[in-house]
């Protein structure tokens, strides 16, 4: 089977690409290549096109006839898009309008999306389960719960079938160290300090000390990316079992700080990572905690790297193999 995957080229874009090779199935990547990690696939051809083109989208799914769709194709830097919101909503909003648009024409009606723990904004309890308020407090988390209501819109008039998989924060590298995160401007914590641990970078940052918090910085769930690419391989299946639509949150349900992350780069490379405390970045929560109760209930979900130190072992182990090498 067939599976079209925007932002294949991306960071869990091509480990999704990767796990649905692994499953038998044969993923087409579509990547305008602005943020993409990868030129080339290893599991299927690259189409060079953006999800606004809606002509282009149209001559990829005549020429391929993917049976469903993953979606990952988005700008999803949350400072950025507090300071320029216009090129967020017109991606991630008009994008995915145009995607949804080719796909009803084409009588395509299963898709798995890739959203995020951003549409939640500051939690009002924890962990966060599916049934929290939905109030974003950046343009990135707007855009993604934008195409969630898009989603349903388009279920209840068309019939499109839907997961949505709001994924907390996605970490670590290919287990066998193919593929990993690379991002440019990098903005991700762990990368960013493994580079301050390489020397790569003078310092690593840590954007706000005065969290409410126990050590003062913003606390987060660390989910593997391979564990995500997995995630979107099952609610694939759940879907092609005649799945009704869902919203489901991955996360491993624990939560580290900024400095536990720089605690577990530096067990994980035995170097010291040298720190620069600057203030907090707009749009960011101080705690962002999965319950992934209900992924586990209805795609029988579950993550197999839960331990910090070795998530953050495999993004060394592709930083410092296959990743110097890009």
């Amino acid at each position: 089977m067939k599976v079209l995957v925007t932002g294949a080229a991306g960071y869990v874009g091509s480990h999704a690409c990767k796990a649905l090779a692994e499953a038998g199935l044969q993923p087409i990547g579509l990547d305008n290549l602005e943020r993409a990690g990868l030129r080339e696939l290893p599991w299927g051809p690259l189409e060079v096109a953006d999800t606004r083109d809606r002509d282009a989208l149209e001559d990829v799914l005549r020429r391929h006839r993917p049976a469903a769709v993953m979606h990952f194709a988005a700008y999803a830097y949350v400072g950025e898009s507090v300071a320029r919101p216009g090129p967020y909503y017109h991606n991630n909003v008009l994008g995915t309008l145009a995607l949804l648009e080719a796909l009803r024409a084409a009588g395509i009606d299963r898709l798995v999306f890739s959203s995020t723990c951003a549409t939640y904004g500051v939690p009002q309890y924890l962990p966060i389960d599916e049934d929290h308020p939905q109030h974003p407090i950046n343009p990135y988390g707007a855009s993604k719960l934008m195409v969630e209501r898009m989603l349903a819109d388009f279920e209840h008039a068309h019939g499109l079938r839907y997961v949505s998989l709001r994924y907390f924060n996605a970490a670590g590298a290919d287990p066998d160290a193919e593929i990993g995160e690379r991002h440019d401007p990098e903005t991700h914590a762990i990368p960013l300090a493994i580079e301050a641990a390489f020397g790569e970078r003078p310092a690593f940052e840590i954007h706000g000390t005065d969290y409410p918090t126990p050590d003062g910085t913003a606390v987060r769930d660390y989910v593997h990316v391979a564990d995500l690419a997995h995630a979107h391989v099952q609610a694939l299946g759940y879907l092609q079992e005649g799945g009704d639509s869902a919203a489901l949150n991955l996360g491993t349900g624990r939560g580290h700080s900024v400095r536990d992350v720089v605690a577990a780069v530096e067990r994980a490379t035995g170097r010291r990572i040298p720190l620069h405390e600057a203030p907090r970045r707009p749009g960011d929560p101080p705690v962002l905690v999965a319950d992934p109760a209900r992924a586990r209930a209805v795609l029988g979900w579950a993550p197999r790297f839960v331990d910090l130190t070795e998530i953050v072992q495999t993004a060394v182990r592709w930083h410092t193999g296959a990743g110097a090498r890009r």
